[in-house]
């Protein structure tokens, strides 16, 4: 196994602001790209012309081919694969469709989690009147489910891992609300004393385990949660 250390993409109708940090590369090979993301740097361009700039773009200029076969929100930082030709594309497209990837990401919740570990299944559906916001929905929404552990409590906060088994856009928010204890600094789903509480959405991408596309190489990425997610 190789090791490399360090939910859909928000695209509203507004301008965004344009984060000028810096992508870090983790890993490259011909075939594929593995970035850590920065916190408000859209995955892909959003609708509005002024939201051509985001991670995709950037990277163009310096690796011409490659293509988003999966994103994080504008908020949400951490570690993502780029594919860098068809074949990658595909390949990757399919492991993750097929769940066969691994995903885990660090976020601080508001107040102390009871139960050290746990699950949230909660169907999940477009809140059209709202985009692009989602909500739970029994009668149509689609199967999501969220397993969550926790790692550390402080003051009046939790630190918890969280393992995403469905990919449903804003899956880990809404579930991290429903069950009491909404993600700091989201401006989605919290109350307003949990969303100034801190200076940014406190959810990162830490781990992607996949297997390489072309060598069939088992590939665990890694970042460490920005330093926002202790200094409260």
């Amino acid at each position: 196994m190789a090791a490399v250390n360090s939910s859909t993409d928000d695209t509203p109708p507004y301008q965004v602001p344009h984060s000028q940090e810096p992508i870090r590369l983790l890993f490259r090979d011909p075939h594929l790209l593995i970035v850590d993301k920065p916190t408000l740097l859209l995955s892909v361009p959003g609708r509005h012309p002024l939201n051509h700039d985001c991670l995709l773009n950037r990277l163009s200029h310096r690796y011409p081919g490659v293509s988003a076969v999966h994103r994080l929100d504008l908020d949400t930082s951490g570690v993502m694969v780029i594919p860098r030709h068809r074949e990658a594309l595909s390949r990757l497209a399919r492991q993750f469709q097929e769940r066969r990837i691994d995903k885990t990401y660090i976020a601080r919740v508001a107040g102390h989690v009871a139960e050290d570990v746990g699950e949230c299944d909660l169907p999940l559906i477009a809140d059209w009147p709202n985009r692009p916001k989602q909500k739970v929905c029994f009668e149509t929404g689609k199967q999501a489910l969220t397993r969550w552990r926790v790692l550390s409590r402080d003051h009046n906060s939790s630190l918890l891992a969280l393992t995403p088994v469905t990919g449903r856009s804003h899956q880990l928010r809404i579930h991290m609300r429903e069950i009491g204890h909404p993600i700091l600094g989201c401006d989605f789903y919290a109350p307003e004393a949990v969303l100034s509480a801190a200076p940014r959405l406190l959810l990162h991408a830490t781990s992607l385990r996949f297997t390489h596309p072309l060598s069939g190489e088992l590939l665990t990425a890694r970042s460490p949660a920005p330093t926002a997610f202790y200094q409260l």
